[in-house]
């Protein structure tokens, strides 16, 4: 289970708008809120955010029980 709210204050602290990381992701920004709202992301996705937000410990936000 993905900690949706974790995930939004790492887009946030890190300047990102949820336009702005759709781009950098490749995807639009309504894609983007639906994968937020049902927290499903495919593994290239979480890897590349993981990058770009600079998450340190992916595995409590992403992989969260």
């Amino acid at each position: 289970m993905i900690l949706i709210n974790e995930l939004k204050g790492k887009i946030r602290a890190k300047g990102y708008t949820q336009e702005k990381l759709a781009r950098e992701l490749g995807m639009s920004p309504k894609t983007l809120c639906n994968k937020l709202s049902k927290g499903i992301f495919g593994s290239d996705e979480i890897e590349k955010m993981i990058k770009l937000l600079d998450i340190k410990n992916p595995i409590d936000i992403f992989f969260n029980e």
